[in-house]
């Protein structure tokens, strides 16, 4: 067996456990926000300072965001949302249609 399969089929073993899925999910929620934030910033041309200025906060809790270092709360989201110019929308989908 390739060391690749060996890496996939230890991966799901791992990820069957309940708990390692939800730390799984978990990381994937705050890397795919800090990503969109940096992707808007980015397109604005504003810079982690700037944007951290605007929010209110510092450039490293930026950084720290962007990274996918921290999980926000809904009024951090807020704050980022209108320091970008957009509105924070939550929503529920069906697990079937979720990425």
């Amino acid at each position: 067996m390739s060391e690749r399969s060996n890496w996939n089929a230890l991966r799901d073993e791992t990820l069957a456990s309940p708990e390692a899925r939800a730390a799984y999910d978990a990381a994937r929620i705050r890397f795919e926000l800090g990503a969109a934030v940096r992707e808007r910033r980015e397109a604005m041309g504003m810079t982690q300072a700037q944007l951290g200025q605007a929010a209110g906060l510092l450039q490293p809790a930026v950084a720290r965001f962007e990274a996918g270092g921290t999980m926000p709360t809904l009024p951090l989201l807020e704050r980022l949302a209108v320091a970008l110019g957009m509105r924070l929308h939550v929503g529920f989908e069906p697990l079937d249609r979720a990425s």
